[in-house]
């Protein structure tokens, strides 16, 4: 009997995670993870920090070793997947060349929204996605230079941080009222705005990009004002999309991303798809997501890896992410969308530690923990369970900080 094959496309967390878990699950065929780098699967959070910083190496950020691979007989193939042929059961690839499957997982990620405005072609405009992306960056980011980070998300923030680490001269340049306006409260974004301007960076709101301008490389970024910003490199952070090409020309249903189930299964119940690719619905928040973060494309990749292997699992995993700048870790536990109260502990106009919690009738939905993790262990504990958010559970003794409303 010829061994079956399982085709994984997409080589980052999710694609990586599939791959181990479908020898875990028993999955005893062949197992190919598809990826377009030529490196083994990394970890992508550091390199907005500690690889763009110089603090670590791309080989201390892998996910696993590429023994690892070797021993649990996963081929890596470094190539570029234009076409799934659902009916044959094949995929084809740049080269012109198929390869068949019988199970086929899709953890394709997302790519950087581009920046569409005159001048987005010229050279030392950059975006942060892949180890490649960091090292052309680090070739213009000489200590003094001048960058303008356009985007006031966590990676324009985290961005913004290392290279002021490095010695340059930083410029933030955020379209809305505030930084990190889509995903946290006033409160918090005024908080961050504080410790960049400590650290010496120009942070910019209501600042709409209009034109980059420069002969063959940027020189200046024009804003809707019409004011001139010299800079000697751009690096553009305004969010990402999900990479549904292949899912979309294969016929797949599609909902801001590849739409799976709680099993990730997708349209088609002989295809799984994990990780940034792939959106859900939640119903602790009643809406369909696509989470965009690691622990989210851990516990998809081991969903669709059982699911591949025949077995009926399903698990209502937290959202989780985390953003290092400075001194500064934050924790973030739930999704703050649909919040009608915020209750803060600690006080964000001073320090660096506090915490700000989303209530929705009373109900704990998400937390921000700055530099406190004893918060956001509790508030996992207390979203996951659906537990009563207890004031006093959250209070910290001998801080001068108390519970109030945001």
């Amino acid at each position: 009997m010829t061994s079956q094959r399982a085709l994984i496309i997409g080589a980052s967390h999710a694609g990586a995670q599939l791959a181990a878990s479908l020898r875990q699950e028993g999955w005893s065929g062949e197992v190919v993870l598809i990826g377009e780098e030529s490196a083994a699967p990394y970890q992508r959070p550091p390199l907005s920090k500690s690889y763009l910083a110089g603090k670590c190496s791309l080989d201390e950020i892998t996910i696993r070793s590429s023994d690892f691979y070797s021993k649990q007989r996963i081929q890596l193939l470094d190539a570029h997947v234009e076409a799934i042929n659902r009916s044959a059961g094949h995929i084809v690839m740049s080269t012109g060349d198929t390869l068949t499957y019988d199970k086929l997982a899709l953890c394709t990620g997302a790519r950087p929204r581009q920046l569409r405005v005159p001048g987005f072609e010229l050279a030392g405009v950059y975006y942060l996605r892949t180890a490649a992306d960091v090292e052309r960056i680090r070739t213009s980011a000489a200590p003094g230079r001048r960058v303008a980070i356009v985007g006031g998300g966590y990676i324009g923030l985290e961005t913004a941080a290392s290279l002021r680490a490095l010695g340059l001269e930083v410029t933030v340049l955020e379209a809305t009222t505030r930084v990190l306006e889509r995903v946290t409260a006033p409160d918090v974004s005024t908080f961050f705005e504080r410790i960049h301007r400590e650290e010496g960076i120009d942070i910019r709101t209501g600042a709409k990009v209009a034109a980059l301008v420069g002969d063959d490389c940027v020189r200046e970024v024009t804003l809707s004002t019409g004011e001139s910003i010299p800079t000697d490199l751009v690096i553009v952070g305004i969010g990402v999309e999900p990479r549904t090409e292949l899912a979309e020309a294969a016929g797949l249903t599609l909902n801001d991303g590849v739409v799976i189930d709680e099993h990730a299964r997708t349209s088609d119940p002989a295809i799984v798809a994990a990780g940034d690719c792939a959106s859900k619905y939640i119903s602790r928040y009643g809406r369909r997501v696509r989470l965009e973060c690691v622990p989210g494309a851990t516990d998809q990749a081991k969903l669709a890896a059982a699911t591949l292997c025949g077995k009926s699992k399903s698990a209502v995993s937290l959202p989780w992410f985390w953003s290092d700048q400075y001194d500064v870790k934050l924790q973030i536990a739930g999704l703050s969308c649909g919040y009608d109260q915020v209750v803060l502990s600690g006080d964000p106009t001073v320090g660096r530690s506090f915490s700000c919690f989303y209530l929705r009738g009373g109900e704990l939905l998400a937390a921000d923990c700055i530099n406190r993790p004893r918060d956001f262990m509790l508030s996992k504990q207390v979203i996951t369970q659906q537990r009563p958010f207890v004031r006093t559970d959250f209070a910290h003794t001998g801080s001068p900080d108390s519970l109030r409303n945001g």
